[in-house]
């Protein structure tokens, strides 16, 4: 029963993220790790959405569940935002 609620604390943590600008780091084995940023499209009961944001590209999705957060094959960082002021 421990790992349902550190899983649906997973979960409620990336609610709060829908929208944002997110930095994703996939271990995809073997010595491959992809780095890739886009925006967190949705979460649902088991899965999270990831819109991948690539430069001359038509934009993709990605689908990861909270179980690869909680054994660390995906880590996710909030991207910071800068705004430019010109006067």
């Amino acid at each position: 029963m421990a790992a349902k609620r550190v899983l649906s604390d997973i979960k409620h943590d990336l609610d709060g993220m829908i929208g944002s600008k997110i930095r994703l780091k996939a271990n995809r084995g073997r010595r491959k790790v992809d780095e890739r940023e886009g925006i967190l499209e949705r979460t649902y009961p088991s899965i999270f959405i990831v819109r991948l944001e690539e430069n001359d590209l038509p934009s993709r999705c990605v689908s990861f569940s909270y179980a690869d957060i909680l054994t660390e094959t995906v880590e996710l960082e909030l991207c910071e935002e800068t705004v430019e002021v010109t006067g």
